[in-house]
């Protein structure tokens, strides 16, 4: 489930309270107390067996006596009674229920989840939503509903707050009460046995009175249906989290390097990018963070101009903004004379703007005015420290009066202080400038709101096409994972990992394999020297830890001292290791390469995750990585890369060139593909992956494969690519074009084809005349999340992006898949082909392999072609009401939803 009957949660138009209380200070006691003083338009009805009222209230014995059915259902009664309530209330018609009840578990987590299942049950056959059990219960300032035992009511706003703590909650309720916060939902979601935050992201990114998503997360649940959720969301609205937790140890020691920097947080941080969302540290940055991003002002980049009356202050300022990644504004020559104008001499002529101590509030006014009319300067930070000669509440009047008026760039204030700021902080407030307690507080929701913008840009970015094409070689990967599980091993030896690379098209050095110090002459030979020989054992993954690494052996006796002397250090440091010989590669000779590292590593929550940073044998210590979700796209891949500091080493310095940025790029996709087409793989390493202007080379690798709990496509948090629904289709005049999924990639060929309908095909498409087809409309309809919406193109065999597209047909799905819209158009040049009728067959064919219960669209009543292809494929038709000659067709699927 995920929306569905959450309207009744969050605007129910009758509440029962199941254990309703008359003992002070009790659960029951406190809910029914908030419910009861609340502005709530509807019925309350407390059900408590031993009174017959609560809070003056008339009280009934049981849910089958109350007089009308609950819409929403408020339950503080002891563990045990509770499925048998869900039971009771899903018999009367209810379909939500808050389960504040904790203790469901105890010491044995069996009983927990046994108990907990039984909810669910209990709940199942009536489709009731659940949430809790654990929980601090929901508020809905908006509609006056107090359905918890928060001790204050929060005053009603746009701001939409959901934890899975019950003790932020009351934390955050008391804390926005002092700053006149208001919110439009406030949800404890305790235990999350059903409702998640995946569910409320898809209930709270169309609800039109939330202008802003706060999340505070200690766990995610169903990663896949969070990242869809919070995808869509964050294209939506601002959706903005805390995470907590960012520093727990990982639970298990990993194998490989991979896994060892593949840190739980850091997926976390990968997931909220991968989504869109905005990240921040602290619950103060959160709502800070939603004020400035509700601002109207949007920065065009980070050029950030400080305005001043202290150096001090300005000066933690500039270094707060280089820290968090900023710049300072470099102003504008003309505006440096300007300033002489109105500064005194000793001012410094650069930006901080230092106005000296004793600047009134007409300097600050003269000042502002002057640096906003700068082209250099994105957004001005003012601050204040308070001094006897200049008082400043005039000064924070003089700034609202400067900037009254101009609207093209962002004002952020800091009145620096206690009680002599507090007015100047209202003042803002009052007159909708955002406003800080400290210079760095200021700075850093600047930069979450950059970040937050780039992030949403990269959202919309169009993926450049792959620079080659690739087709690796699945089978004979295959054939080498079956072989290892059935040899009941774990890792590959160097040379598998490396033919799994090559099968992949990922450039890897030369490598044999040699039982003895003998065979390693031999294969020396073979190769040609220099040579590097490495230990081979199942046992040893880091063989340069123990002694099992020698490199650029010139000759016969090299490789033989180096065998030998290897065996008996090895022995001697790893004596219950298992010595299978050893491999032997050539040696790579690029001076002015980059060890750089690539692997996947597998995280228990969220699947396969990416791994790039700066490699070699010290790896660990440098700790300099991103990580990413699979599938990749080039855009996706550099904006992985650009993530490091590494990064900038590799566009180059001094004498050395840049490295091929699309090759690396190309070989995280490589990567990324790999793990997409066998859940078996457990961990990648390729370490060092050398990279210069030539290209990159694999010489190390290793790769742990598993026998898979799900398939491959399952284990992965973002669906990706159906190759499956490929195919082709013959047109009368000969010529055969193919059918695939949209990617992102298409986006230009998808405006070329745009820009050659007719206006009255667009009109009839759209309803309204367009003459171009936008970036932003075009990234959305070539941007799609594959687990709700699916579009498939008609297009000649290439690139994605160069092969011109001909038609396009797309459904879009809600959470639940009841339903489905479907939109559909085709080129003048190959109309009456009949390619409209086999794109639609197709489209429906694919929702029922989906499960969506129908499939419906939108059509003008004089566009005769669709109404017939409609008739001929089974939809019914219906009038809209005050339509404007619009006709609903449907075409139901047979599934019933639940």
């Amino acid at each position: 489930m995920s929306i569905r009957n959450l309207d009744y949660l969050f605007k129910p138009k009758s509440v029962a309270l199941i254990g309703a209380s008359t003992r002070p200070l009790s659960v029951g006691s406190v809910i029914g107390r908030n419910l009861l003083r609340s502005r709530f338009g509807g019925p309350v009805m407390p059900v408590n067996p031993k009174h017959s009222d609560v809070g003056g209230v008339i009280a009934y014995p049981d849910v089958a006596s109350l007089p009308v059915v609950p819409d929403l259902a408020v339950i503080c009664t002891p563990p045990d009674t509770v499925p048998g309530i869900i039971t009771d209330l899903g018999r009367r018609g209810t379909k939500a229920a808050v389960v504040i009840t904790a203790g469901f578990g105890g010491d044995d987590p069996a009983d927990e989840r046994t108990r907990k299942q039984a909810i669910l049950d209990a709940a199942k056959p009536h489709l009731m939503r659940i949430i809790g059990p654990n929980c601090l219960g929901i508020l809905v300032p908006t509609i006056g509903l107090d359905a918890s035992f928060s001790p204050a009511a929060p005053a009603p706003g746009k701001l939409a707050f959901v934890a899975q703590s019950g003790a932020i909650v009351t934390s955050i309720v008391d804390w926005a009460d002092e700053r006149g916060i208001g919110f439009s939902h406030l949800v404890s979601l305790g235990d999350m046995i059903d409702v998640d935050f995946g569910d409320m992201l898809d209930y709270l990114a169309n609800d039109r009175k939330t202008s802003a998503i706060l999340l505070y997360v200690e766990a995610i649940t169903n990663a896949r249906k969070f990242m869809s959720a919070a995808r869509a969301a964050a294209r939506m609205k601002p959706v903005i989290v805390v995470k907590a937790g960012r520093h727990a140890e990982g639970a298990r020691a990993a194998a490989s390097h991979t896994g060892a920097l593949a840190g739980a947080d850091d997926v976390y941080d990968a997931v909220f990018r991968r989504a869109g969302m905005l990240r921040v540290l602290t619950l103060s940055e959160l709502f800070d963070a939603a004020e400035i991003l509700s601002l109207a002002a949007k920065p065009r980049d980070d050029r950030l101009a400080i305005v001043s009356n202290g150096g001090g202050i300005a000066v933690l300022a500039t270094d707060a903004l280089i820290e968090e990644g900023g710049r300072l504004a470099e102003l504008d020559p003309g505006t440096l004379e300007r300033l002489d104008g109105v500064l005194p001499q000793t001012w410094p002529r650069a930006n901080p703007i230092d106005m000296i101590g004793d600047a009134p509030g007409q300097r600050y006014a003269d000042t502002l005015r002057i640096v906003l009319t700068d082209p250099n300067v994105d957004a001005v930070l003012v601050l204040n420290s308070p001094t006897a000669v200049a008082p400043g509440l005039d000064a924070a009047q003089a700034v609202i009066e400067a900037v009254a008026g101009h609207d093209g760039k962002l004002i952020l204030t800091s009145w620096v202080g206690g009680t002599l700021a507090n007015d100047a902080r209202a003042l803002f407030a009052k007159h909708g400038l955002s406003t800080h307690e400290t210079p760095e507080q200021g700075v850093r929701a600047f930069m979450n709101l950059i970040r937050y913008q780039r992030a949403q840009e990269n959202l919309m970015e169009t993926p450049a096409s792959r620079p080659t094409a690739f087709a690796p070689d699945r089978d004979s990967v295959r054939n080498m994972i079956d072989r290892v599980l059935a040899e009941d091993r774990s890792w590959l030896t160097e040379p598998e990992a490396k033919d799994v690379l090559a099968a992949y098209d990922i450039p890897a050095g030369r490598t044999e394999l040699a039982v003895s110090v003998d065979d390693a002459v031999a294969a020396a030979r073979r190769i040609g020297f220099p040579v590097a020989v490495k230990i081979l054992s199942p046992d040893i993954t880091h063989k340069s830890d123990v002694g099992g690494v020698a490199l650029d052996l010139e000759d016969d006796a090299a490789v033989r001292k180096a065998g030998a002397v290897m065996l008996d250090t090895v022995e001697a440091r790893r004596p219950e290791a298992r010595i299978e010989g050893f491999t032997v590669q050539a040696m790579i000779s690029r001076p002015q390469s980059f060890e750089l590292i690539i692997g996947a590593h597998e995280d228990a929550q969220f699947g396969p995750v990416i791994l790039f940073g700066h490699g070699g044998t010290a790896v660990e210590v440098i700790g300099d990585r991103s990580l990413g979700l699979p599938p990749l796209n080039m855009q996706l891949a550099h904006s992985l890369m650009q993530d490091t500091r590494v990064f900038k080493l590799l566009q180059g310095y001094r004498d050395v060139p840049a490295a091929h940025l699309d090759a690396i790029a190309l070989t995280l996709i490589k990567v990324s593909q790999l793990v997409t087409d066998f859940a078996e793989i457990a961990e990648i390493d390729i370490n060092p992956l050398l990279a210069d202007n030539a290209g990159v080379m694999a010489l190390d690798a290793r790769i742990r494969v598993t026998h898979a709990a799900a398939s491959a496509v399952d284990r992965l948090a973002v669906r990706p690519y159906p190759k499956e629904l490929e195919g082709t289709v013959a047109l009368r005049d000969g010529r055969t074009l193919l059918v695939r999924p949209i990617v992102p990639e298409d986006e230009p060929a998808l405006r070329e084809a745009f820009a050659m309908l007719t206006q009255e095909q667009v009109r009839q498409r759209f309803f309204i005349p367009m003459k171009t087809l936008t970036h932003m409309a075009a990234a959305r309809f070539t941007q799609l999340d594959y687990d709700r919406e699916m579009a498939l193109v008609l297009t000649e065999p290439g690139s994605p992006g160069k092969a011109p597209i001909f038609g396009v047909v797309r459904i879009s799905t809600d959470p639940d898949k009841d339903k489905a819209e479907y939109a559909i158009v085709i080129r003048p040049d190959v109309t009456g082909m009949g390619l409209g009728t086999h794109l639609m067959q197709r489209i429906i064919e694919y929702a029922r392999s989906q499960g969506i219960g129908q499939i419906f669209g939108d059509v003008l009543r004089e566009n005769a072609t669709m109404l017939a292809i409609c008739d001929r494929l089974g939809f019914e038709r219906s009038v809209v009401e005050d339509d404007g000659g619009i006709v609903r067709v449907t075409l139901p699927l047979g599934f019933a939803q639940g």
